[in-house]
């Protein structure tokens, strides 16, 4: 009796063992003819997404990495022309100023000579002057002699010359102070982005600048373009630029100048990009994303997650019907974060698995 209650017992182990795998294989992937068949109550269903896959409108662009310049024109580094002590300044960092503003005053012995040189220049143009027209006088009425007055007007015109040279060197300073006192002023307007004058300092003819001036509502950006890109890059351009700091910012501007110099070391071009800066938020020196517009047309454009990398090659999941899926290798183009544009593989009303190709399993 025992022994028949034990042979009943391993019967209904058994049968229940082959129920499980008769499930369990119902439940499993299968792969036939290079195609995966997922049963229709399979888990992995639930973790996949398809989607049709359709032309879309795509701008073609280049980007490449530029660094943000000010214009030359909108720049000026000061210095002292002559050796001499400030005696005040009228400026600060950050402060807005005009062209011809005041900058700092100093007192300078050389700048006093220069003054006293060009005093001294004026008496001399007068007299020759008076000279010279007494001469002409002297022809008029046939009591002059002709080799002096060709000496006289010769040594008028090199006082005016010499008169001329010292004026335009004072005029450069425009200074209105009295004795040595020299009135340097800003030749620009902008803003004041370094400062180190100190009262009282002493400064030397051949110091270093000792004040900045920037004119940032306009900047460049200095980008380089690859050999082969070049010919896409046209003066007047409309290019999109981002910056780091602000990665939601629109920023537009224009292609200034193509350099006609290639760099050969990098096989690339300089391009001069002209930005518009009302917030100044764009500074010297920050590093920038120039997307350059190739022209538009359209392409397959699909969703990053649903391609898959195997080795050096890349490919998706197609359904092919019911829930049936094969797997096809594709070729791609440029990509963003969320897209990637397919070149060549897929055709317009390919299904994909747009999400959860993953899940899919392992077929070579």
């Amino acid at each position: 009796m025992k022994r028949i209650t034990l042979y009943l017992l391993l019967f209904l182990i058994i049968s229940c063992q082959k129920k499980k795998a008769e499930i369990s294989n119902n439940n499993n992937m299968t792969i036939r003819n290079g195609q995966v068949i997922i049963p229709a109550n399979h888990p992995v269903l639930q973790k996949i997404t398809t989607e049709t896959v359709m032309e879309k409108e795509y701008t073609n662009s280049i980007t490449s990495v530029g660094t943000v310049e000010t214009i030359p024109t909108h720049y000026a580094e000061i210095a002292s022309p002559f050796s001499g002590r400030v005696i005040r300044s009228f400026v600060y960092i950050g402060q807005p100023v005009k062209a011809g503003s005041p900058l700092f005053e100093m007192a300078s012995p050389d700048y006093f000579s220069i003054k006293k040189d060009y005093s001294d220049a004026s008496n001399d143009l007068q007299l020759a002057e008076k000279n010279y027209h007494r001469q002409k006088d002297l022809i008029k009425y046939g009591v002059g002699i002709q080799k002096e007055l060709e000496e006289a007007e010769t040594e008028y015109k090199n006082r005016k010359y010499a008169l001329s040279s010292i004026s335009s060197a004072l005029q450069v300073y425009n200074s209105k102070g009295s004795g040595g006192r020299l009135l340097i002023k800003a030749p620009i307007s902008g803003e004041i982005i370094s400062n180190t004058v100190v009262n009282g300092q002493y400064l030397k003819d051949d110091a270093s600048p000792v004040v900045i001036i920037a004119e940032l509502s306009k900047v460049w950006i200095t980008g380089d373009v690859k050999e082969k890109d070049i010919r896409f890059i046209n003066a007047g351009d409309s290019v999109s630029i981002q910056v780091n700091p602000y990665p939601d910012l629109k920023i537009t501007g224009k292609v200034y100048h193509v350099s006609g110099i290639m760099d050969e070391a990098t096989r690339s071009i300089k391009v001069l990009i002209e930005c518009n800066n009302p917030d100044k938020k764009l500074k010297p020196g920050m590093f920038a994303s120039v997307i350059y517009s190739t022209g538009s047309g359209k392409a397959i454009i699909i969703p990053a997650s649903a391609l898959l990398q195997q080795g050096s090659r890349q490919y998706l999941w197609i359904k092919t019907r019911g829930n049936q899926f094969s797997k096809r290798f594709v070729t791609t183009g440029k990509a963003t974060d969320n897209t990637v544009k397919i070149t060549s593989g897929l055709q317009p009303g390919d299904m994909i698995v747009s999400q959860g190709g993953i899940y899919m399993p392992d077929m070579k």
